[in-house]
């Protein structure tokens, strides 16, 4: 069966400026790529080949004799995941329910903006920010390296990626500088709004 790497949503010049033709070639092409090739390579002909691959990650999370095959699970997933989070003239503010849920859990868009920058921020080394659904209450989190909230029992809702390949090529080490433009100029709205709605 195997796990297909999916098409970026986008054309590889539509986030441009903001992130550019080159970052999409090497992250998608080369870095997403590989994690996918490397966990379709791992479960071949295995009992995990024909499971759908969130339920692997969570099978697996903790067990440290499987943790190449975890990591490249979860960073297949991720991957799949942020492509998703972001698109041409995205940014901006949600509206409707998400947004009213996000000021009940946050006290105003702009103290989850705060957390969600920080998060990303603070992250120490490679890993991501997350938006995510826990016991019904919206939260910011952060996971290291290929770690993904759903093994913690959470829902994802929006990631945004700060391992250097999803910036370095566009932004140096001026990280703050790429979750600036990520949050205001890159968001897609739409799909945190939806992965709400089907989780709420």
């Amino acid at each position: 069966m195997g796990y297909a790497l999916p098409e970026l949503p986008f054309g590889y010049t539509a986030l441009e400026p903001h992130i550019s033709k080159s970052t999409l070639e090497f992250h998608h092409d080369k870095h997403h790529a590989a994690y996918v090739n490397n966990y379709n390579n791992a479960v071949a002909g295995s009992e995990l080949d024909a499971k759908p691959i969130e339920e692997v990650i969570k099978a697996i999370a903790g067990d440290s004799s499987k943790a190449g095959l975890f990591n490249n699970a979860a960073q297949a997933w991720n991957h799949s995941f942020y492509w998703n989070c972001i698109k041409p003239n995205g940014g901006g503010a949600p509206t409707g329910a998400l947004a009213d849920k996000i000021n009940q859990d946050f006290g105003s868009f702009e103290e989850f903006v705060t957390a969600f920058k920080a998060a990303g921020a603070t992250q120490f080394g490679s890993g991501w920010a997350w938006l995510v659904l826990d016991n019904g209450t919206l939260k910011v989190t952060k996971t290291s390296n290929a770690e993904n909230p759903m093994t913690a029992g959470q829902t994802p809702l929006l990631t945004m990626d700060v391992w250097e390949h999803a910036y370095y090529l566009d932004y140096q080490n001026k990280r703050p500088a790429y979750i600036d433009t990520f949050v205001e100029k890159l968001i897609n709205w739409d799909f945190v709004a939806e992965n709400f709605a089907k989780a709420a």
